[in-house]
């Protein structure tokens, strides 16, 4: 009887320890998925649209038309 009751009681502790070790486990992976889907969320806000780009770059060409016009003017001096 001694032997049986031993048995069941080292089989207790280490089905305890995996199913631990399991939950854990499985705590830790829905962390993670979490985490990637905010990480998703927070990149999708941080890329910029064809037409912002579009518009940026008008500009900074407009800037660069303009800078060309005023050296024209001094070298025409």
């Amino acid at each position: 009887m001694d032997m049986g009751l031993l048995w069941s009681g080292v089989l207790t502790v280490i089905l305890g320890v995996i199913s631990w070790a399991l939950r854990s486990f499985l705590a830790e992976m829905q962390r993670i998925q979490i985490l990637l889907n905010r990480t998703r969320e927070e990149m999708a806000r941080e890329y910029v649209t064809k037409a912002e780009v579009n518009t940026d770059i008008d500009r900074v060409l407009d800037r660069l038309d303009r800078l060309d016009e005023k050296l024209d003017r001094l070298m025409a001096r």
